[in-house]
């Protein structure tokens, strides 16, 4: 019989270039019903709290942005316990201003995915509420946190269905209707997150100006791995210190999201 990892309260979903986060972390594999996670969980303690560590595309970046096991990773972290996530994530730029390097932490999301399985209610008419996709208080305590790099404090996410990146006339178009990043991971990971009725906090690292925005120059995957790269040592910080700034006691909406609600299959 395995046995139950030990339980955390804070997860971090590890995005592009990040699959190592806490030292000293103990290894486990955790099972849910809607298969496996994208990849062993790791759980040490940082500041005095619990945090398990997932790398969403798999340490060995082995799931591209349309395949990632996204119903499993919430539904994993939950049952370890985790109640607040932080979520750093790789951004295209859509703003001349929002150069490579630039942290965000976005207060809003546009949904431009097509084809993925983005809720667990699989069935019957449940609508759970969205307007306000990022926990404010996971939010306050990022922006805290990085104060030494002014992240800026909001903004629009744009989520494509990738793998591909922008066309120039999408990338203007996206710019056009309020959008200020661009990015391929952020929906269904934040949707599914609320329908657990999770706290969940956007870190957003510029890689890149997306195509349409200034000049001839368009994306490259090898671009978006050196900045990534560049800034991982800054943005291990910033995650750090966020775990340290959450509240242990959530006085935030999110843990009233599911009130008068049940999901199809008992939570963890």
């Amino acid at each position: 019989m395995n046995e139950r990892p030990p339980e955390a309260e804070i997860g971090v979903i590890g995005g592009s270039g990040l699959y190592a986060l806490l030292d000293g972390a103990t290894e486990h594999d955790v099972s849910t019903p809607y298969g496996a996670p994208s990849d062993r969980i790791t759980i040490a303690e940082v500041g005095g709290r619990r945090v398990a560590f997932l790398p969403r595309h798999g340490r060995d970046h082995r799931f591209p942005p349309h395949k990632i096991p996204y119903r499993a990773n919430l539904w994993a972290l939950r049952s370890l316990g985790v109640r607040q996530i932080v979520a750093p994530c790789a951004v295209g730029g859509l703003r001349p201003e929002l150069g490579p390097g630039t942290f965000v932490v976005p207060d809003q999301l546009i949904d431009r995915t097509s084809g993925r399985q983005q809720t667990y209610y699989d069935s019957g008419a449940v609508h759970v509420s969205f307007a306000d996709p990022y926990c404010p208080v996971g939010r306050r305590a990022v922006l805290a946190a990085g104060e030494r790099v002014s992240p800026v404090d909001g903004g629009t996410m744009v989520v494509v269905e990738g793998p591909r990146f922008s066309t120039r006339a999408e990338s203007r178009w996206f710019a056009e209707i309020g959008g200020s990043i661009v990015n391929m991971t952020g929906h269904p990971e934040a949707v599914l997150a609320r329908e657990l009725a999770l706290c969940y906090t956007a870190i957003a690292l510029v890689t890149d100006l997306d195509a349409g925005v200034e000049g001839e120059h368009g994306v490259t995957m090898s671009e978006v791995f050196r900045v990534f790269t560049e800034n991982t040592a800054k943005l291990r910080d910033i995650l750090l210190d966020t775990v340290t700034r959450l509240p242990a006691e959530r006085e935030c909406a999110c843990p009233s999201t599911l009130d008068g609600i049940k999901l199809p299959i008992d939570l963890p």
